[in-house]
């Protein structure tokens, strides 16, 4: 996949040229449910993630709470990556689930309604991407997975927001305003090259 680089960041062409708009109503929560591992997460979140569980576990599905009990709230894969621990079902340890049945993240819930100032670990926010840290410098790459995210994909190609432009609040706290202009332009000249200005 070719890239483009905005200072110290490369990112996959998609991530420029992708409409997308989540449509979690639709897709029930999916990223938070299905997948081989759990959300990938920094040592320096690790001591939040701590704090949050503390805050919440009442909230939290018993074997969530049991998992957390028994094997802590994050766990390190083989290659050294730290991540969040999940139940046998795939979910999230911090999944709960909403009046309409919907896998919510209840660290966010709690963001939501001002009881703590942490919305959640970054690659949560800014899911469908994902950074691998190379050489000193950050590979992002768009992680189309159908069963997740199409409906989002459908939603934005309806309604003509990009991924890059869903992805401004999450893409600003991870890199700042600045690097986000920057971004945004260098995404233009991206399109551009593939004909998808419109």
């Amino acid at each position: 996949m070719p890239m483009f680089r905005v200072q110290d960041v490369l990112l996959s062409d998609d991530v420029a040229t992708t409409r997308f708009a989540c449509q979690i109503h639709l897709c029930m929560g999916a990223c938070c449910v299905i997948g081989d591992a759990g959300a990938p997460v920094t040592k320096k979140e690790i001591p939040r993630l701590e704090k949050a569980y503390r805050q919440l576990k009442n909230r939290l599905h018993p074997e969530s709470v049991e998992i957390a009990q028994q094997q802590g709230v994050t766990l390190t894969d083989s290659d050294g990556q730290d991540e969040i621990a999940c139940r046998k079902s795939g979910e999230c340890i911090f999944v709960v689930r909403n009046q309409a049945g919907v896998a919510i993240c209840a660290i966010q819930d709690a963001y939501y309604k001002g009881e703590t100032d942490w919305e959640k670990p970054i690659s949560c926010h800014l899911y469908p991407l994902r950074i691998r840290r190379v050489s000193g410098m950050d590979l992002v790459n768009y992680e189309h997975i159908p069963e997740l995210c199409s409906s989002a994909c459908e939603h934005g190609e309806k309604k003509g927001i990009w991924l890059a432009d869903f992805l401004k609040t999450a893409l600003t706290r991870k890199y700042g305003a600045e690097w986000y202009s920057e971004f945004l332009q260098a995404c233009e000249h991206v399109r551009e090259r593939y004909g998808t200005t419109t």
